[in-house]
């Protein structure tokens, strides 16, 4: 396994604009510069101060609607837009190595063709000018695509996958490719065969996985926006453990065609952000049915964005009358106290809110009772009768409730290095996710409290589980949540005074 101090394998096409590179890169030529992390061996609390006491908090802005904003009132051009977006990746690259690949030309020359429709006056689509991160198990025809593992190495596809695809269809710029643990299979982001990727709320920290570059790098603000993919929590988990948005969509929702394959009943191609409406308007952008991909569903895909309310619109008591299903057994033993704590406060909002919240008991951990010997023929041997328990338990909770919620993951991210010897232990990170994915349901996880540890506290997230197909609900649900929880500002202190 890499050393977390390795060097990185992060590829930048030759720049229009000046690199500002460590002192040990600058005789090297353009074509071979790496960023290198030895000679920034910097801790996050030699970079920056707490962000929490700079500012009050306030509620999260969507950063795709400021882009737009600031693209059709001519506040700014595209390319400066990128250009800030790129400055600040290189600035903070060396430190948490979310990506792989970049293709800054190839940036800049989409956002100087963003500029000239608007220069013609020609419409732009709802991804205009937006930098997006792509995990690098999903195919990009222009990129390497490498699973994160050295076997592909220089490996580019012919085609870009169907969600890519339909993002730049929308206006969307893929800014690079984000690191992964190899070919999905890992909690941490730690088995990359390229390098280890670091958390920006403290860099001696796991940022999740498997999908942990595009948590990361929207974390830092390095990109606007990121896909990723969830076989049993590889969005959720890297989400809280970042302090970002992320989302795993009903199987079937979003075409897997172009996502290199895990557990293929399993997968589905998520995305994170740094505000519910962002997912919202992204997830609208890449879902629906694809004739490449035989199990993507007919279903129609509403526009998720629309039906979301401003702040200063709701009502009171916004939640009234909302059933949550709090998971009992996701709050027992094993479960970090802070964790705890941090969802139980949730529960109270979602009350405070007008929610009506009850206990609900599940055997949704089957992790727990498979990892017995005496379990094997009733779980392994009998996975699709599993399978089906689970999604029975799932509906029963989901005919009494409107939606579910539990921790995203039992402890918030720990040190790099702390549990690869210890696997079992790593991937009970997974034991509150992986059964939303046998049952193929959606989830949401967004950020809902701060708990000790690092320079400025770490992210827990609240998973909210709702019913197939019913992601709409789910994004009202946490728009209203994040916009009234105005106790946090959700802002690594990487960033510092840096609050875009």
């Amino acid at each position: 396994m890499p050393s977390p101090i390795q060097n990185p394998r992060l590829l930048l096409t030759h720049c229009r604009f000046p690199l500002q590179f460590p002192p040990k890169l600058q005789n090297l030529p353009p074509n071979s510069r790496h960023f290198h992390r030895s000679n920034l061996s910097l801790s996050s609390q030699q970079l920056v101060s707490d962000p929490q006491t700079l500012t009050p908090p306030s509620p999260p802005s969507s950063q795709i609607l400021t882009v737009r904003e600031s693209l059709l009132s001519r506040q700014k051009k595209a390319v400066e837009i990128a250009e800030g977006y790129l400055t600040r990746l290189r600035q903070t690259e060396p430190h948490i190595r979310s990506f792989l690949h970049v293709a800054e030309d190839a940036v800049m020359r989409e956002a100087e063709a963003v500029d000239q429709k608007i220069e013609r006056g020609e419409e732009l689509g709802p991804l205009a000018g937006v930098l997006v991160g792509v995990k690098d198990n999903i195919c990009t025809v222009d990129m390497p695509s490498t699973g994160g593992s050295r076997i592909l190495e220089g490996y580019q596809p012919a085609f870009d996958a169907t969600a890519v695809r339909r993002v730049r269809d929308c206006g969307g710029i893929v800014v690079g490719k984000t690191n992964l643990d190899e070919f999905g299979m890992g909690s941490t982001t730690e088995a990359s065969g390229f390098q280890v990727t670091a958390n920006p709320w403290d860099i001696s920290r796991v940022p999740g996985g498997s999908s942990g570059g595009s948590a990361a790098a929207v974390s830092a603000r390095q990109c606007v926006v990121s896909l990723g993919s969830d076989t049993g929590g590889s969005v959720r988990q890297p989400a809280s453990f970042c302090g970002v948005v992320g989302m795993k969509p009903t199987y079937g929702r979003v075409s897997r065609f172009g996502l290199m394959a895990y557990a293929s009943s399993l997968d589905v191609i998520g995305c994170f952000s740094s505000s519910v409406i962002d997912t919202a308007i992204l997830l609208g952008a890449f879902s629906g049915h694809d004739r490449l991909d035989a199990t993507s569903s007919q279903h129609e895909v509403p526009d998720y964005a629309s039906q979301l309310k401003s702040a200063e619109l709701l009502e009171s008591k916004p939640l009234k009358g909302l059933r949550v299903g709090l998971i009992h057994e996701t709050l027992g033993d094993g479960v970090d106290g802070g964790v705890i704590s941090s969802i139980k406060a949730a529960a109270s909002h979602f009350e405070e809110l007008g929610s009506v919240v009850t206990e609900v008991k599940m055997r949704i951990l089957m992790g727990t009772y498979a990892l017995s010997a005496g379990y094997y023929d009733a779980y392994y041997k009998r996975a699709q009768q599993v399978r089906t328990l689970v999604q029975k338990s799932f509906k029963a909770a989901l005919d009494e409730n409107d939606i579910l919620i539990s921790p995203a993951a039992p402890s918030a991210a720990y040190k790099i290095g702390e549990k690869t010897n210890d696997p079992l232990a790593m991937y009970a990170g997974d034991i509150m996710t992986v059964n939303v994915n046998l049952a193929g349901l959606p989830a949401l996880v967004l950020p809902c409290g701060l708990i000790e540890g690092g320079p400025a506290g770490l992210p827990v997230g609240l998973q909210m589980i709702g019913a197939a197909f019913d992601e709409a609900k789910l994004l009202r649900v946490g728009h209203i949540f994040e916009q009234t929880l105005q106790v946090y500002r959700f802002v690594p202190p990487l960033l510092g005074d840096d609050r875009s």
